[in-house]
């Protein structure tokens, strides 16, 4: 099941479920199930799931322009997003390298602002 290809979906939505319930996003290919996504969730990040809901989120409508013609109109593709829902005790490192980030950031913010008002 590691051929199935799952992307965690990065947003402050996504990350709130992950440190707070323990659910994780991914988006997956839409003729994925929730079986597959299952064995391959275990499979790859070596972890107990408990629970898959999954939802397709229909693509958007756009208008293009191409060099002065007129507007097109076309629809992006649909997406299917994966919440997975892990065992207690259980996690997945997908934001750990973006918090590791933003806590140097801030540290750095901290010892230039005590810089300045020295």
């Amino acid at each position: 099941m590691k051929d199935l290809i799952l992307k965690p979906r990065m947003s402050e939505k996504a990350y709130q479920q992950s440190t707070t319930s323990n659910v994780y996003v991914f988006v997956v290919p839409v003729d994925a199930n929730k079986m597959t996504i299952k064995k391959a969730v275990e499979a790859q990040f070596d972890v107990s799931v408990t629970k898959v809901r999954t939802v397709i989120q229909s693509g958007k409508a756009v208008s293009s322009r191409h060099r002065r013609a007129r507007p097109i109109k076309v629809n992006r593709a649909d997406i299917k997003k994966a919440y997975v829902t892990l065992k207690a005790g259980d996690s997945i490192t997908i934001f750990e390298s973006e918090e590791e980030n933003s806590n140097k950031k801030k540290a750095k913010t901290k010892k230039s602002e005590k810089a300045e008002t020295k």
